[in-house]
């Protein structure tokens, strides 16, 4: 733990701080999306080798999740937040000058390597600093990050687009995120101790909790709806739909917005209805109309674009607020690695790329369905969810 408490604005500085990288943490990761259209060109790739793009990331992502807990024996949090940051940014630049598709695909691989060492310690230095009675109004401020990263991702890819080629959008963001990690080396505070690396012990008892494997089902459907949808819906609207490429990055764009004024009242949501209850509202809302979104006709699409991602700002704050609960201090950064190395490897990569291929046999409206039925017939699990609450802080 810290060795001082913090401060109340110490506390808010750090919130800011931590937020500001993973947005941009995440935004790396989703960035390749709005690109997409541009990169199959540009490439000359086909459907499923495009979504073999975030396969590789969540390859590289998820070997991180479970390789960054040997991390711990060496470094704190803060400087593992700080080393994911700078690291993100340069992957994003060899990614963004490689020449060959095997230079992309190692960049790639590399991104997510780098990216997914962020999340255990930047839950974990939060949680740490900040009172548990809070966590769910201070988590719903982290997850502000990915919902602004959502809109921002298809306005800053049409915007720098009209200047440079989207190697150099990508080069940009990656700049932004070394000098973020610089800033947080010199400003930033908190998160100054050591996790608990993973061994046999604590993995064992992991692995035994009914818990932990629903909680993994919970967020694999989650993150297919949020992500998993958001990566290929550009190349569902334009290639399957007939949308332009321009037209549907910023109608994409503006559809998320309403998410991020959910994110803001998540917090107040899950502790109000519990994060619980919260979790499985979110899901069956994601999964009805993901399902939608991929049977509607023509004049019903636009409205379901927007309808589509509107609770899913809220899933994330309550399921990371019970993953907290559910683990102590010392263990949480395994438990949250864990938990979200099966769900993003299945979420973000594995689903992205079955749409893609279900997309090049001209299915892309079935795969879009499928994934929602996934989401609704996962809330079944809700029954089995049985935990007793840790409530350290």
């Amino acid at each position: 733990m810290d060795k001082a408490p913090l401060s109340f604005s110490s506390k808010v500085c750090l919130l800011i701080f931590v937020t500001s990288i993973f947005f941009l943490n995440f935004l790396s990761r989703i960035l390749p999306a709005p690109l997409m259209p541009s990169i199959e060109k540009d490439l000359g790739l086909v459907h499923a080798e495009a979504g073999s793009f975030f396969l590789l990331i969540s390859i590289g992502y998820c070997s991180s999740l479970v390789g960054s807990g040997f991390l711990f024996r060496w470094l704190t949090h803060r400087r593992i937040i700080i080393l994911s940051s700078i690291a993100t940014g340069i992957a994003l630049l060899i990614v963004a000058v490689g020449k060959t598709h095997w230079a992309i695909n190692l960049g790639l691989v590399l991104l997510g390597l780098v990216a997914g060492a962020y999340l255990p310690s930047g839950i974990t230095t939060i949680t740490s600093s900040i009172r548990a009675g809070n966590w769910g109004k201070a988590i719903a401020v982290h997850e502000l990050a990915p919902a602004v990263a959502y809109i921002a991702a298809p306005f800053i890819s049409e915007l720098l687009l009209k200047v440079c080629s989207w190697q150099g959008v990508l080069a940009f963001i990656g700049a932004s995120s070394i000098l973020l990690g610089l800033l947080f080396l010199r400003f930033g505070r908190g998160g100054d101790f050591k996790g608990e690396p993973p061994n046999f012990t604590n993995l064992g008892i992991l692995m035994k909790q009914p818990a932990f494997w629903i909680m993994m089902i919970f967020f694999s459907v989650g993150i297919a709806s949020s992500m998993g949808v958001f990566s290929m819906l550009p190349l569902y609207l334009v290639a399957e739909r007939g949308y332009d490429r321009s037209y549907a990055n910023i109608i994409i764009g503006i559809s998320r917005i309403p998410p991020v004024v959910m994110a803001l009242i998540s917090g107040w949501i899950s502790d109000r209805l519990g994060p619980k209850r919260t979790m499985k509202y979110a899901l069956i809302f994601n999964g009805v109309t993901t399902i939608l979104l991929g049977i509607v006709p023509d004049g019903w699409l636009l409205f379901m674009v927007f309808m589509q991602p509107m609770l899913s700002a809220c899933f994330f704050p309550a399921g990371f607020t019970v993953l907290s609960r559910i683990s102590s201090d010392n263990v949480r950064n395994i438990f949250i690695s864990m938990t979200i190395f099966f769900a993003y490897l299945i979420g973000a990569g594995l689903i992205p790329t079955g749409m893609g291929v279900l997309g090049d046999a001209g299915q892309f409206a079935l795969a879009i369905s499928l994934t929602g039925c996934m989401v609704l017939m996962s809330v079944v699990l809700f029954r089995y969810l049985r935990y007793e609450e840790n409530q350290n802080s």
